[in-house]
Order: C-alpha cells, then structure tokens, then sequence
C-alpha cells in the first residue's frame, strides 16, 4: 500500500485483507499506522491498526486498540469509488473479532452503496444523532456478550422510521443451541441436537457420574464439543468416549460448553464436504465448498488451492447448484428462511446419506468474500458477484 492511502479517513477491512490474502507483509503499514495514530485525533488509524493487527493474529492487542478507537469516535464511513451512490447505508456493529459482525464490507466492495458503520458498546449506546441513512442493517453476531445489546436494539428499533434488516431480536435466536430448538422439526433438516453445559455437569459426564443420555437427547459418542462463543474450530473436538472428554476439559478453562452427537456426514468417496450457503431474502446462493479428508473442514486447510479436481468439483457445484442442490433442498431452505426470520444468514451444511440437508450452523456473521486469487479460482469471481448483486438488490427491495 502507497504512504498516500494512508491519508484516507479509513482503509477497510477489504483492502487490509486483500494484502493479507495476497501474502503481502502488513507491518510496514501497522508501523506507519502507529506512526499516524500519534497525530491522528480520529480513532481511524486505531481502528485500521486494529484490523491489521488481528490479521497478523495479536488478538488481545487488537480489541484493546479497537476499544480506544471506539471511545474516539463510534461511526465509521467506508471508503466508496462510485461517483454516484444509490444508497445510504447505516450497519450497526459490536466491537470484538472479525467474526463479531457480518463483514457488510465485503459484500459491498466498489458498489454504489455508502456505508457508515457505527459500533455499539455498553458503554456506549446508540447515540441519539445518526447519518441519514436509506436503510439500517445489524452487523452484530449472536453472543452472550451481545445479548443485553440485540435486546435493547429490538425495543429502539421497533420503531424506527427505516427500513430495518436482519432484526436483533431474531439474531438472538441464533446461539446453537436455540437454532437447533428452531429447527427441529422441520421436514428434510438434519441437525443434531445441540444443548448448553456448564463445567461441572460435563465433568460429571466425564467422570461416570452422570449418564450422557441425561444431559444429551439421544446421546451417544462420539460427541462434538466446544466452548460457548467459539468460532472457526476454535477449541473443537470430536470426543470418543468419557475418558477422552475428561482429557479435553483438562485442556481447557471455560465455563460454558455446547455438546451434540457426530454426525458421520463422508461420501461415498471417503471425502467430507462442507457447503457454505447464504439465504438473501430466502434465495439460497451457494459461496465455497470445502472437501477433505477431515471431518473438520475450514476452507483455508481443506487443500482447495492445491488440488485442481477439488476445484473442478466445487466449479461443477456452483454451475449447477440453482438446477440441483438449491432445487432438492428447497423446502429446507424455504423452512431455514421463514424460522430464523432473517433477511440476510449463512449456512455450513452438507448432506446425510439419507439426502437431507445436514446443518452444521446457521449464523448472520460468516465471512463470505470474493478475495481468491483469480487464476486458481477464476469460476468464483462470477458466482461471488451474483452473491454481491443479490445482497445489493435486498438493499433496494428494503427502500420500496
């Protein structure tokens, strides 16, 4: 990046993550970041300098910068090319990681959209003068942290005098264990059911002090656990039996768990796969699919980039996807959409051997880009920009 970007108000979660995407080294910027945030009476440097730093994985650092910067100054304007803007666009997010908020910004990316995100703490709330804005979207993910926040977002937002997408008090419903409760009964959804522990009931389990099927509907190992507010694999296991569970807690000092049952979801092939999808206004629009040979799948270690028939396969998926995979499972998207009660959500899902829609987890926050390079994956470009046109479109349809 030129020194004379760094003039910008802001840089953006898009550009600083476009240079982490193509390797290039982010600590020269994060110097001169820091160089800028000592004159720089905005919070933009520290909020740029935040975003670079959990990039380059300084997390604790990271939300203590982000913190100053919010005590600065609460809205942020993102960066726009187009001469022409269509419209105005007010996102409300939560300080915390990359995965605290739908990252609106990639979705938008040289659109004619002007987007002002406002970040809202405890400390400190909506205030009471906003930008003009045509329509309101909230960014923030469903946490513990953000419970007080999406509740009294729903009491001020239920009369707002705009368009309002992606309402809190149906974010809220989005914990595991509360999407599975939603989704439970519907027809030609597989998801296992998922309940909440604290410590010391698990350890109870772990120690043969309690029957599994006690704390668990059905229960039966191998599990998967992981700690509340956990994200992207963070500290998730298969367990196989107690003992292995007893080991895991060992690990680990969390008070607050989710445990379900394993799904065993491989092909025919020995593969797994792992389909991202998002619903926008209830059309299903598919994003990434991972294979591997590991249950666990992440799209960055799935080897995608390595192997030419992985690619050729998930290429062959999104050509087709609208005329098989959407059209098979569109009851299950159809039902997804009206029990969430979100405009906008993406799903990690796959298929049970039996042909139902497996769901891993349904979220309003998972990462949806269009950052990999083209020349390895130049069928992705089309399909990510029929994602962008759709979550655009949403925005207009909102303003009618």
């Amino acid at each position: 990046m030129q020194a004379h970007e760094l003039n910008q108000t802001l840089i953006g979660l898009t550009k600083l993550m476009r240079i982490a995407y193509a390797g290039g080294d982010l600590a020269p910027l994060g110097a001169r970041l820091i160089e800028r945030a000592a004159t720089d009476t905005s919070g933009h440097a520290l909020m740029d300098l935040s975003t670079v730093l959990q990039l380059r994985g300084d997390h604790d650092l990271a939300l203590s910068l982000q913190a100053q910067a919010i005590k600065i100054q609460q809205l942020y304007s993102i960066p726009t090319n187009s001469e022409q803007i269509t419209v105005r666009l007010l996102v409300i997010m939560s300080e915390g990681d990359l995965m605290s908020n739908t990252p609106v910004e990639f979705l938008l990316e040289d659109t004619d959209v002007a987007v002002d995100i406002l970040y809202v703490t405890p400390e400190f709330p909506l205030p009471e003068s906003l930008p003009e804005h045509d329509v309101l979207f909230v960014a923030m993910a469903q946490s513990d942290q953000n419970m007080i926040l999406l509740n009294e977002l729903a009491k001020t937002l239920s009369r707002w005098p705009r368009p309002v997408l992606n309402q809190p008090e149906r974010i809220a419903l989005l914990s595991r264990n509360q999407a599975c409760a939603l989704l439970k009964s519907a027809q030609d959804i597989a998801m296992p059911i998922t309940v909440r522990l604290d410590r010391h009931s698990l350890e109870q389990v772990a120690t043969n002090q309690l029957p599994l099927t006690e704390m668990l509907e059905n229960g039966e190992f191998p599990l998967i656990v992981r700690p509340v507010d956990s994200h992207a694999g963070k500290d998730l296991d298969k367990i196989e039996d107690t003992k292995a569970l007893f080991n895991y807690l060992q690990d680990r000092h969390n008070q607050e768990f989710y445990l379900s049952r394993f799904i065993d979801y491989r092909s025919q092939d020995g593969l797994f796969r792992k389909y991202r999808i998002v619903l926008i206004d209830g059309k299903p629009l598919i994003c990434h699919v991972g294979i591997s040979a590991h249950w666990m799948i992440h799209y960055l270690n799935a080897g995608m980039a390595e192997s030419a028939e992985k690619r050729q396969e998930e290429a062959h998926f999104f050509s087709a996807f609208d005329s098989q995979f959407a059209l098979k499972h569109a009851a299950a998207f159809n039902a997804i959409y009206q029990r969430a009660g979100l405009d906008y959500l993406g799903i990690d899902c796959s298929e049970t051997a039996d042909g139902k829609l497996l769901i891993f987890e349904i979220d309003s926050c998972m990462i949806i880009h269009a950052l990999d390079p083209v020349d390895i994956f130049p069928y992705k470009q089309p399909q990510m920009s029929k994602v962008f046109a759709a979550f655009r479109q949403m925005l207009l349809d909102a303003m009618r």
